[in-house]
């Protein structure tokens, strides 16, 4: 009986491992296997600064360099500018037409802004020294009806903790010539540059410091014209463009005309050669 009692027993069926007891390993191993994703992402990271703070170290390595270099161009720069200042002189409103053709100045010119610019002789920009920390505008003025400053001028710095500041001229105004204070301005009678509502007087700039880290107009005239006032003087006029393209219409609708005209005289002949030949003796008497 034992002995058979020993053979079932050996015989009998294992019982299955329980089944809360794989989820739970299957549990642990997920677990270890974040943990270790886990701290190779942190790991990861890690070098990602490490790295970054190296091309940080290079960027600011670079824009000395860069800064180097600028302030260097930029006095080589100087005696070019002064030789194409003496040739603008040379040239009749030569800065009222470029500020005039240029999109972002024209939008803040009045005509009264227009008229007062043109005794405007020269306009300058000059950069600090540094660079960095600022520039000054200059205005020069032919003796005018409108204010007896010969010069204009506003200057934007920027400190070392970085806060940008400005400030200016006072503007000396004649006796009621002040365009600041006028409340609306005549309508622009040519109307060719500008179709827009008269805008406040070209001449607020000098007086509004409350931005100065985002002065449109110090920019525009810094970068954008400074650099290559003659593109925009050179700028055509697009009334005259206009024209000409009406005179070119004019030219094709003639052109359309003609062809017309010939087409209809085509058409005539071939109605003549469909028809019967006209006799001689229409055309020459019987003797």
């Amino acid at each position: 009986n034992v002995t058979g009692m020993s053979v079932r027993g050996e015989n009998s069926p294992k019982r299955a491992a329980p089944l809360h007891s794989n989820h739970a390993a299957l549990k642990l191993q997920e677990t270890v296997f974040n943990l270790s994703s886990e701290k190779e992402q942190q790991e990861a990271i890690e070098h990602i600064d490490e790295v970054q703070n190296e091309i940080d170290r290079l960027n600011e390595q670079a824009s000395e360099e860069i800064l180097k270099v600028e302030q260097k161009y930029n006095k080589l720069r100087q005696p070019f500018f002064q030789k194409r200042s003496e040739l603008i002189a040379k040239i009749p409103n030569f800065w009222v037409t470029t500020f005039v053709n240029h999109p972002q100045v024209s939008a803040l010119l009045g005509e009264e802004d227009e008229e007062a610019l043109h005794y405007l002789t020269r306009v300058e920009v000059t950069e600090f020294e540094d660079i960095k920390s600022g520039y000054r505008i200059d205005f020069y003025f032919d003796e005018n009806p409108y204010f007896e400053n010969k010069i204009l001028s506003k200057e934007f710095h920027l400190n070392e903790s970085g806060d940008p500041s400005s400030k200016s001229t006072e503007i000396k105004w004649k006796a009621g010539k002040d365009l600041t204070k006028r409340a609306s301005q005549t309508p622009n009678k040519a109307g060719k540059k500008r179709q827009h509502e008269e805008p406040e007087s070209f001449f607020t700039w000098f007086t509004d410091h409350s931005d100065a880290g985002a002065d449109e107009l110090g920019e525009v005239v810094k970068d954008d014209i400074w650099p290559n006032p003659l593109q925009y003087y050179l700028v055509p006029d697009m009334d005259d463009e206009e024209g000409e393209g009406d005179d070119d219409d004019d030219d094709e609708e003639g052109l359309e005309d003609i062809d017309e005209e010939g087409d209809e005289d085509e058409g005539e002949e071939d109605d003549e050669e469909d028809g019967e030949v006209t006799p001689i003796k229409h055309f020459f008497p019987l003797l």
